[in-house]
């Protein structure tokens, strides 16, 4: 399993509609994610940036952050969520890969 960690950035003031929008992820969203490879996906906020932090483990080299084959599902989560976060022209979360510089099991 490979971990992968990155950033977001969420809007002022949406802290508690994005926690709200993901304690109701879609399940058809939930499995597709699972399906991809990814397991252990956990997101955090820090209040006095407003950034997310994210990491997940991926059982090969595709992320829920990638976008070179995006399906309807993510797509449609993608722009529900686009009026509370930092996205791209597609309605990506701008998405910054973090480096790993330790790890201690």
């Amino acid at each position: 399993m490979k971990r992968f960690a990155f950033k977001m950035y969420l809007k002022s003031g949406c802290e508690k509609e994005y926690a709200k929008r993901h304690a109701a992820i879609w399940p058809e969203l939930k499995q597709m994610i699972k399906n991809s490879g990814v397991s252990d996906y956990s997101i955090f906020w820090d209040k006095d940036t407003n950034l997310l932090f994210a990491i997940q483990k991926c059982s090969n080299d595709s992320n829920s952050q990638d976008t070179s084959n995006v399906d309807p599902i993510t797509q449609k989560w993608w722009d529900m969520m686009s009026d509370i976060m930092e996205t791209n022209t597609d309605n990506s979360p701008i998405s910054v890969p973090l480096i790993e510089l330790f790890h201690m099991d």
